[in-house]
């Protein structure tokens, strides 16, 4: 390979096209700065992505799809049912993206030469150390940091995120101006790409079988004692407050699942703070950043404020969270992401707190 065609692979870049505003603009922004862009689009569920390629076709890009639905619904919807069946409160986007949208990215970069992998994720990256770290992007409702936890640093080593400086309104009076009127003004995307409207309506149906197999079961208060009937502890959520169905005369909240009795506990606001928690099957870039900083915090669910801790590990492998300040509605399943200002240090999921008093 020769210098030029060398530096043209350096200037190739496979933006991963949805077809929606954050993308679009991703694909402008870099072709202003002199990036040859390719888009891939991941057909992972619903309809064939036509809006994307015909995006594409006007932009006067390359474009390809990748038709991953069959492994999607094999290993992330399944996962999906799978924690819930488990009393678990999944992350299907922190799972997808090291499984899916970017190891598909990355692999179709190579087959394409691109240098680069790009995505509208609302994020930045910095390199410290030799590292290179995820850091919140500048608009904190749009922020996705807490999403990419799980990604190695061979392929952050490859990403561009352009969009990590702007404001969700700042893209929007960017298309405009680049004459995407109709593009700027279209609705959010939903948070998780392949439900639409309640998860419980979701479970049923791509798992009939589930009132089945768990069917109802008990509320009970954290002495045990029976409060009334559930529909089956997948359909509820630690710290889901409404459509419980259920009257106590005062406001009650879901404080713990237990899938192996299918008891769902209640109790009140106070009931589900906690001090203390574990989580498990981590990815820390620096541990011993992680463990002896004194300004480390924690976000325990996506759009939460982050919390001031302390971490340390324990024999078995496992991670035990202190919080500093007021934290509540631990659930398992959810991720557990580490941040020393606006850097994201590494993260873990959640782990059963079954046990924990010993530890304390």
């Amino acid at each position: 390979m020769n210098i030029r065609e060398m530096n043209k692979i350096e200037k190739r870049v496979l933006v991963g096209m949805s077809g929606g505003i954050d993308s679009t603009a991703t694909c402008l922004m870099l072709q202003e700065q002199g990036y040859e862009i390719i888009g891939l689009t991941m057909w992972v569920w619903g309809d064939e992505p036509l809006e994307a390629r015909q995006l594409a076709r006007s932009m006067g890009i390359e474009h390809h799809v990748a038709d991953e639905r069959e492994a999607f619904r094999n290993v992330i919807v399944r996962n999906f049912i799978d924690e819930y069946r488990q009393g678990r409160t999944p992350n299907p986007c922190v799972m997808c993206n090291p499984l899916f949208k970017f190891r598909i990215l990355t692999e179709w970069a190579d087959k394409l030469n691109c240098r680069y992998i790009a995505t509208g994720h609302y994020t930045r990256l910095e390199e410290l150390n030799g590292k290179i770290y995820i850091v919140a992007g500048d608009d904190e409702k749009k922020d996705q940091s807490y999403f990419l936890w799980k990604l190695g640093q061979d392929v952050l080593r490859r990403c561009l995120f352009p969009l990590g400086a702007y404001t969700k309104l700042q893209v929007r009076d960017y298309l405009r101006d680049k004459g995407y009127t109709l593009k700027a003004e279209e609705g959010e995307s939903m948070e998780v790409c392949f439900i639409k409207g309640d998860y419980r309506d979701f479970l049923r149906e791509h798992s009939p079988e589930i009132d089945d197999e768990v069917g109802p079961g008990w509320f009970v208060n954290s002495e045990g004692v029976k409060l009334g009937e559930h529909k089956g502890f997948p359909y509820y959520t630690i710290g889901q407050r409404k459509g419980l169905e259920i009257a106590l005369g005062k406001p009650a909240y879901v404080l713990k699942i237990n899938p192996q009795k299918n008891t769902v506990m209640l109790g009140d606001a106070e009931q589900l703070k906690a001090e203390y928690m574990l989580a498990e099957q981590d990815n820390l870039i620096d541990e011993g950043e992680v463990f002896g900083s004194s300004g480390l915090t924690v976000r325990i669910r996506y759009r939460s404020k982050p919390v001031p801790c302390s971490v340390k590990r324990l024999e078995d492998g496992r991670l035990l969270i202190h919080f500093e300040a007021e934290a509540s509605a631990i659930a398992p399943g959810q991720s557990a992401v580490f941040y020393i200002g606006k850097r994201v240090a590494g993260g873990s999921f959640i782990a059963s707190q079954r046990g924990i008093g010993m530890y304390i």
